[in-house]
């Protein structure tokens, strides 16, 4: 028994997504309560306020190192320009070992934290060893050991790990000041090495920085970062002039700042992918025809054409054009064939039934999606995976959500499905997040419940491989990649292109391709 194609209807749906204001009336606590709750006060002339919605869930590197970073508070011990090349941080070189167990970094000199303490190799190594023990990038390395030897720093590895100093460019990573820490080693203070530094932080929702040194000219020399959820809420704060910089904007606030007086866009293509991460441990979808099935039902064209207004944004894999060395133009490209999918679901036993949905052995194939509204077009996108799903006998249950209940619901084992944005440019070389994602455990992020060898193991062998290398590597890359869109762990939905609306008051604005930093200190008032 076969389902009748409902075309008509998609087209509706995604026609009603497309023109419909962001966010809908989600029921997610005070995002369904109306205008944003938080008061903005408008910012004085020589105050830059950026908004974003990200909030700051701590002071801890590893919970919002990243907003510390955006704002150029803090520092890294190396940094990455905007094709991903290494570049000097707090060390001003390195090198390693022939047989790849031993990195040296050089460590600047005659540095100062915020509150005038003395940058000291200890002070660095401190931070580094506390990052080490704590969850983050550092555990992927093997590291054994940390010395500092006179102005080197020496880490030792248990097996060679190319990506190492990529790791070392992390937020996670970041170096504060001893007086950050208490007696107990929790951070009760941000003091970097950046050229802002913190003048006052409000938990959850904002804080302000100030130049360490006043920059000449018509320079930034105080900043304000405002967590807004609303994307909405966002673009009238650009509208009216109390934002000067907003983050994460949605295809109508894109369309209503378009030939703004006040502001002018400015939008590039990051390495992120919006996917639909399984439970392929789920007894629903351990079976990989359920998981293909899935796939092509999703019509990503129309979803990126509809939701983003660009329909190039249609995933075709997991990795978009942005990572030149990991998109592989040869790799057939995801598609959508309902007629397909469902002879994939006959085939694993699934019957349609009277109600529309399919059936085995008693058992009704409804699964839970899971999301957030961090980004306005998750929850939009959600509602017409949910239909596509709908139409191949497939019911699911949308739930909207925090961020942190997809790591959440991976570490318990309860997620089913869940709709995320993974930034795959989180570490500049993405073996290492890739590593996190598809390691023989999994990742918050990545896959759950997936038995598979070959890919840890050629992720593995690429780790070993020294860092830089341009052409090494190459096969162990598109081997990954296929047996990736053969077994289909996370499914991908649809690219990312960040725009941020600037105003009209400033120059120099750019979009860093890696997100690491908003690039303040090179802003001037015009």
């Amino acid at each position: 028994m076969t389902c009748p194609p409902r075309a008509p209807r998609r087209r509706a749906l995604l026609g009603l997504l497309a023109a419909a204001p962001w966010p809908l009336a989600w029921a997610h606590g005070d995002e369904a309560a109306g205008p944003h709750s938080h008061a903005i006060a408008q910012a004085g002339s020589d105050v830059l306020t950026v908004v974003g919605p990200w909030e700051m869930t701590g002071l801890d590197p590893s919970r919002s190192g990243y907003m510390f970073a955006r704002m150029e508070v803090v520092q890294t011990l190396l940094e990455v320009d905007d094709d991903g090349r290494l570049q000097p941080g707090l060390a001003t070189g390195w090198q390693v070992s022939a047989d790849g167990l031993q990195w040296r970094f050089t460590l600047a000199r005659a540095r100062r934290y915020h509150d005038g303490s003395e940058v000291t190799p200890a002070s660095i190594l401190a931070c580094l060893q506390r990052a080490a023990v704590r969850p983050g990038v550092l555990q992927l390395a093997g590291i054994t050991g940390m010395a500092v030897q006179q102005s080197e720093l020496v880490l030792s590895l248990r097996q060679p790990f190319g990506p190492l100093p990529y790791l070392l460019t992390h937020y996670s990573t970041q170096i504060l000041a001893p007086a950050s820490f208490d007696a107990q080693g929790n951070v009760v203070a941000i003091l970097g090495t950046g050229p802002f530094r913190i003048r006052s932080i409000s938990l959850p929702q904002q804080f302000d920085v100030e130049r360490v040194e006043a920059a000449p000219g018509r320079a930034v020399q105080r900043a304000r970062y405002i967590s807004v959820s609303r994307a909405e809420t966002r673009t009238l704060l650009v509208q009216s002039g109390q934002a000067d910089l907003a983050f994460s904007l949605d295809p109508p606030s894109i369309r209503a700042l378009q030939g703004s007086s006040r502001a002018v866009l400015l939008s590039a293509m990051l390495p992120r992918t919006t996917l639909l991460k399984l439970n392929a441990g789920h007894p629903f979808l351990a079976d990989v025809r359920v998981r293909r099935a899935i796939a092509l039902c999703i019509e990503r064209e129309g979803i990126a054409r509809a939701l983003l207004r660009d329909a190039d944004l249609g995933a075709t894999q997991l990795l978009p054009p942005s990572l030149a060395r990991w998109h592989d133009a040869r790799l057939p490209p995801l598609h959508t064939d309902l007629k397909q999918a469902r002879r994939l679901l006959e085939e694993a036993g699934w019957r349609l039934g009277a109600d529309g949905t399919r059936w085995k052995d008693g058992q009704k194939l409804e699964l839970a999606l899971t999301t957030f509204v961090d980004r306005p077009e998750l929850p939009l996108i959600a509602t017409a995976l949910q239909e596509e799903m709908r139409q191949i006998g497939i019911a699911v249950r949308v739930s909207i959500g925090n961020s942190s209940d997809i790591p959440a619901g991976h570490r318990s084992g309860q997620l089913q499905m869940a709709l995320a944005a993974r930034n795959y440019g989180n570490l500049p070389d993405p073996v290492a997040s890739l590593l996190q994602d598809f390691g023989p455990q999994g990742g918050d992020w990545g896959a759950m419940g997936w038995r598979n060898d070959e890919v840890p193991a050629l992720l593995a062998r690429l780790a070993a491989m020294p860092p830089g290398s341009t052409d090494s590597g190459r096969a162990e890359r598109a081997r990954i990649v296929a047996v990736l869109q053969e077994q289909l762990p996370v499914i991908p939905v649809v690219w990312y292109r960040q725009t941020c609306a600037v105003s009209r008051r400033l120059r120099g604005a750019s979009i860093d391709p890696f997100e690491r930093s908003y690039r303040i200190a090179s802003l001037q008032w015009t």
